[in-house]
């Protein structure tokens, strides 16, 4: 009996029972559409009416990734574009409204102990040898991770077990999520606006800027963006930015407070379009900020810039994940969508818009060697780089703001983190908003 490759089974219909896995334990030759060789009769509409439903952020819950699945998976999906607070509740509370999640590593200590995530089989991952080693290993470019602070992705990328609802500090063969992009965020700002370089996290609170600058409103994020500012001016240090006590909390919200009973904040924002909007406005000339929304304010033909600063960097990882719901041939597909991720479309796709794919080996391959050079390696532009959507980002010459890939993610210094003291540090951002 031929051993099917799981893309065929998928686009014929053929479902996975014992017939298959005596097929895959052949060793016979991979069949293939034009050559299926001998078997089972197969429904050949049955993949056509899998439909995949997916929540995540706007930030990756793009129309075009959808599409370009549908025509190479030949299934359905449905994606919903939800605040980061909305896909975590969804998550943790209503696990039959979705089948795969998209979220960021430093959500998992708050999904992961519903026990609404389905431990992923590392085994049925295609390229999970090609993923960037900080997430599989700890490690980037032979140094350990640990120095950084916060929730390093390694820190909560393997579960003890097949039912697990518990992390596991060493690899093991079930992982929380397939990682897919992730980023080195700082600050971003209107050059124009502000008339000079920004190189400190400290110019946040600058009072030049005063009612001109906003930070990010998700507590677990705001707050360790509020930290590099604090620390930056001497204002107070941290044992752990991304531990902190219940003490270092309440001096970090009371600066907070100070500035902004002072006016130095414009708005605060939830969602990747509420800070392109600020910015492309001009309402703020300085913010928190994410590299696709630097990239989609530039894309408008204004200027803005994604600072390196001196202190470093607050890094992030994002993942997709399974419902615990999913079975047969809706698992099967879903499995495939989690390797189509990693095959190498999404990664340039993303890459052009200024993030970074899981593996990316398989990226380059769809980008080109100008694009290459310019998003990763941290050269000037040998030709206009142009984002997904046909606009141009950067002109012939331009270098990217912070260099190279190796030398943004040599200088993290802290992760985005959800804290042993998660839920009073809600409780007093809270507090911070509302004053």
């Amino acid at each position: 009996m031929p051993n099917f490759s799981r893309r065929y089974v998928l686009r014929t219909g053929l479902a996975a029972g014992a017939a298959i896995a005596a097929a895959r334990c052949s060793g016979a030759p991979e069949g293939t559409p034009d050559n299926p060789a001998t078997g089972p009769e197969v429904n050949t509409n049955a993949s056509k009416d899998v439909t995949l439903r997916l929540i995540g952020t706007g930030v990756s819950q793009i129309n075009e990734i959808r599409d370009k699945a549908q025509e190479d998976l030949g299934f359905k999906i449905e994606m919903r574009a939800l605040s980061t607070e909305e896909n975590n509740q969804i998550a943790i509370t209503q696990p039959d409204q979705y089948d795969i999640f998209d979220g960021e590593y430093f959500s998992l200590p708050l999904v992961v102990p519903s026990g609404n995530l389905r431990p992923l089989e590392i085994s049925r991952i295609t390229n999970w040898d090609k993923i960037v080693s900080f997430f599989t290993t700890g490690e980037f470019k032979g140094m350990p991770v640990e120095g950084s602070q916060g929730t390093a992705p390694y820190r909560v990328m393997y579960l003890t077990g097949p039912d697990s609802t518990e992390f596991s500090s060493e690899p093991t063969e079930f992982a929380t999520l397939i990682p897919f992009q992730y980023n080195a965020d700082t600050l971003g700002y209107r050059p124009d606006l502000v008339g000079r370089t920004i190189e400190t996290w400290g110019e946040l609170f600058n009072e030049e800027f005063r009612g001109k600058t906003s930070i990010l409103d998700i507590p677990q994020i705001g707050i360790m963006d509020a930290a590099m500012v604090a620390e930056s001016l001497g204002l107070m240090t941290f044992g752990d930015k991304g531990n902190m006590t219940q003490a270092e909390i309440d001096q970090i919200i009371e600066i907070l407070k100070e500035q902004k009973a002072a006016g130095q904040f414009r708005a605060f924002w939830k969602t990747f379009d509420e800070s392109v909007n600020l910015m492309s406005s001009g309402e703020v000339v300085l913010q928190s900020m994410w590299s696709p929304a630097v990239t989609a304010v530039q894309a408008q033909g204004i200027e803005c810039i994604y600072a390196p600063l001196k202190e470093g960097y607050r890094g992030w990882g994002g993942g997709v994940g399974l419902s615990k719901n999913l079975e047969g041939m809706q698992l099967d597909a879903a499995y495939e969508y989690l390797n189509w991720m990693l095959d190498g479309w999404v990664g340039a796709f993303l890459g052009r818009q200024g993030y970074y794919s899981a593996a990316p080996e398989t990226a380059k391959k769809f980008m080109s060697e100008a694009e290459w050079a310019f998003w990763y390696e941290g050269q000037p532009a040998s030709e206009d780089m142009v984002d997904p959507f046909g606009k141009t980002l950067a002109k012939a010459g331009v270098t990217r703001d912070g260099g190279s890939f190796d030398e943004r993610f040599g200088n993290i210094v802290c992760w985005n983190s959800t804290m042993e003291e998660n839920t009073y540090l809600v409780q007093k951002w809270n507090e911070f908003i509302a004053s």
